[in-house]
């Protein structure tokens, strides 16, 4: 499947999609994805207190699943019968809103479930009541602005709306008055592990001194940090899962559960109902298990536990739902072992406008630390593979791979490594990975609607070693195995909440660390591992390091506890000393001079206006090069760039330091705007801050990539302005 694709006769996204193809292109996050119909499905929203099988008589159909986040129930019949069956619930006065079920074309057995919702981005020059003047006409009504993006609200569809969400976004997006347009939809969660590997010993992830399958150093050096604190309450580890068994002994103690809550049937016992809900229990004792004389010790065991359990769906209210919930709770590190079902997941707007404000206002503004699990597919967070040898074809050639979760410039991105400091087969990998954390070994998986969470791509015909990792399990017959604890736990989403854990210790002694900081001083205390192996499935060598200390595979190391710890404790402000008191005096005392920022002496202002053609659909984009001969150290510096595009949204730009560093200066969020014309500065991009201090002398690179088909533009300039 390919990230972006639009059908041939299609008019391209700068123009908006062509009337005839505006019922099957998903507008996702900047970007445009090309859906088909399920054959035998399609859902509705009835009216609160219907029945749902009385429906699925009158209709003929069979109902399959309430899908509780957008309150949708599913319906499965004949083929032959679809288009009978939804006018039919179209027609019912219990029903509110009808759709077809989607998948995207070429991906894997996951659907796509469409809401009444849509979310607009409007330019800036829109008042409000041309606001209206465009919704009403489409029968759609305002419900909400969203937090953090201007000029964005929320419409719902009213009883006068004649057509679907899909093809309700693509007609706003003609309009030049609309930045973005997209439906809220809703896509099953991905479980990113099911344990398949044989008992192993305890715990060595936190520490051991070597054995079988143990290789030195392949723990996180956790009993070092405990020396400096083991956690303390006030730091809060949100973990967000299926559910939770409360009642577990490594979750007792004083304090240790905070504002608790179930956002898929509501409330605040937030426990598994469902025999397969087991995975929030383990994850949650990696992160936090209460050291209580009972079971495993948590990484972080002094710090609090705010349980939350999700829907089990993606759509935009769901993931609202979470991180304003933590944030809103005072949740310090928000873990999430989870992801799309889909292969692409670009993120909506909603959605990276909330993770946004959680990494940035949380925490009364020094951010909550968000941290994801890669993914347990071996394939790239973003990127794409030649895919071949998948079961029945699944996916086949040129395919595009996207986590949009892991990617937010905001998250901790975390791969898996082994006990015997390896990559794990299944760690999901990309320039995005920041860190890994150790888990089991494993074949890699993915989630297939139709047969469940299922290995279908091609066959690892070696061994693979390594430990599995021991942790909390649900009491009793139900969980992994029978009893308290399991000993097969592991993928990403168990090296997820032990880098959580560590987030909790970095703050529990220096909670002044904004989110930003925990995430740097996470990368640059890691260990850096090497596997110099070919991966057994696809067979490339990407366990080393670039010139900026960045391996595919491994982010900037293996999560090191003590290091961290040790980095975040030395970040502490010395305490004030206490004034001496001064006796009065007829003459004022003159204010201490407040220390200002580092004078920039003068600045090197660079230029290159030959202009280049951006090559469609290719991942090594264009690189535009300006070279600087002063070698003396910077102190400011700004981007200028100067970009035409049919489609911006297909388009990122990187700018490349002499030294290697690389910065992200736009991601793919523009959407239809055509022209981009703007400067990146410390105060709008602040990782531009890592060149600071290093010599302004060398090749400068400008790199922009087009990572979607049929829209093409041009770099029309760029420019350089250093401090030094």
């Amino acid at each position: 499947m390919t990230g972006s694709v639009v059908p041939p006769n299609s008019s391209g996204a700068g123009q908006g999609v062509a009337p005839e193809n505006e019922g099957m292109i998903l507008q996702r996050g900047g970007e445009e994805l090309a859906l088909e119909k399920v054959g035998d499905r399609f859902t509705v929203r009835l009216i609160e207190g219907r029945n749902s099988q009385v429906l699925a008589q009158q209709v003929g159909a069979r109902a399959i699943q309430l899908i509780e986040s957008v309150q949708l129930v599913e319906f499965q019949v004949d083929p032959a019968r679809l288009d009978q069956g939804m006018q039919l619930a179209r027609s019912s006065p219990e029903v509110v809103f009808a759709s077809h079920v989607y998948r995207l074309q070429n991906s894997p057995s996951t659907f796509v479930y469409l809401t009444d919702q849509v979310t607009v981005q409007f330019a800036g020059q829109v008042n409000a009541a041309e606001v209206e003047a465009i919704a009403n006409p489409l029968g759609l009504q305002r419900a909400q602005p969203v937090v953090g993006i201007p000029q964005t609200f929320v419409f719902e569809l009213t009883d006068r709306a004649r057509s679907n969400p899909v093809k309700l976004a693509n007609q706003l997006m003609r309009r030049p008055e609309v930045l973005m347009a997209e439906p809220n939809v809703a896509v099953r969660t991905q479980p990113l592990y099911r344990p398949r590997d044989p008992e192993y010993p305890k715990q060595w992830y936190l520490h051991h001194n070597g054995g079988s399958e143990l290789s030195p150093n392949s723990h996180i050096s956790v009993e070092a940090a405990w020396d400096i604190t083991r956690g303390v309450r006030s730091i809060i580890v949100a973990v967000t899962d299926d559910g939770f068994d409360l009642n577990h002994p490594d979750f007792q103690g004083k304090d240790k559960i905070v504002a608790p809550r179930d956002l898929k049937e509501g409330g605040n016992t937030p426990f598994p109902d469902e025999a397969y809900e087991n995975h929030g229990t383990a994850c949650a004792g990696l992160a936090i298990a209460e050291e209580n004389n009972q079971g495993i010790v948590g990484v972080a065991p002094g710090c609090a536990f705010m349980p939350i359990r999700t829907t089990g769906f993606l759509d935009d209210e769901a993931i609202e739902g979470i991180f304003n919930w933590a944030m809103q709770n005072g949740a310090a590190v928000i873990s999430c072992s989870w992801g799309s079902s889909l292969t692409y997941y670009p993120l909506s707007l909603r959605q990276r406008a909330v993770m946004t404000r959680a990494a940035t206002q949380g925490r009364n503004g020094k951010g909550c630390v968000i941290v994801f699990a890669s993914g347990n597919s071996n394939r790239p967070v973003n990127g794409t593979v030649n895919e071949q040898g998948w079961n029945n074809n699944v996916l086949r050639g040129s395919t595009s791979w996207l986590s949009g979760f892991a990617v937010h410039p905001d998250v901790i991105a975390v791969a898996a490594s082994t006990s015997l400091n390896k990559k794990a087969a299944y760690s999901n990998w990309g320039s995005n990975i920041s860190i890994a954390a150790p888990s089991n070994n494993a074949p890699p998986g993915i989630y297939l609607q139709d047969v469940g969470y299922t290995y279908t791509g091609p066959q690892i015909r070696v061994a693979l070693p390594g430990k599995g990792v021991y942790s909390s399990d649900r009491t009793g017959a139900a969980g992994y195995t029978p009893g308290s604890f399991t000993a097969d736990f592991g993928g990403t989403s168990s090296a997820c909440p032990i880098v959580a854990g560590v987030a909790a210790l970095m703050l529990s002694i220096n909670p002044n660390l904004t989110a930003k900081e925990v995430k740097q001083i996470l990368q640059d205390t890691a260990d850096k591992i090497v596997d110099p192996d070919p991966d057994p499935q696809l067979g490339f060598r990407r366990g080393t390091y670039d010139a900026n200390g960045h391996s595919q595979w491994f982010g900037y190391g293996k999560v090191n506890a003590f290091k961290a710890v040790q980095a975040a404790q030395r970040r502490l402000t010395p305490p004030r000393p206490t004034p001496t008191p001064v006796p009065p005096t007829p003459t004022p005392v003159p204010p201490t001079p407040t220390p200002t920022p580092p004078v920039v002496a003068r600045r090197i202002q660079q230029q290159n206006n030959n202009p280049v053609n951006i090559p469609d659909f290719n991942p090594q984009g264009v690189v535009s090069v300006i070279s600087i001969s002063d070698t003396n150290r910077i102190k400011d510096i700004q981007v200028t760039v100067d970009v035409e595009h049919s489609f911006l949204g297909d388009v990122e730009i990187s700018l490349i330091s002499p030294q290697g560093v690389t910065i992200l200066l736009q991601s793919r969020i523009l959407g239809r705007q055509t022209r981009l014309q703007k400067t990146y500065s410390l105060q709008t991009t602040p990782f531009l801050g890592r060149l600071i201090n290093q010599p302004a002398g060398g090749r400068w690179q400008l790199q922009v990539v087009d990572f979607a088909q049929l829209n093409t533009g041009q770099l029309r300039s760029w420019q350089l302005n250093i401090g030094v």
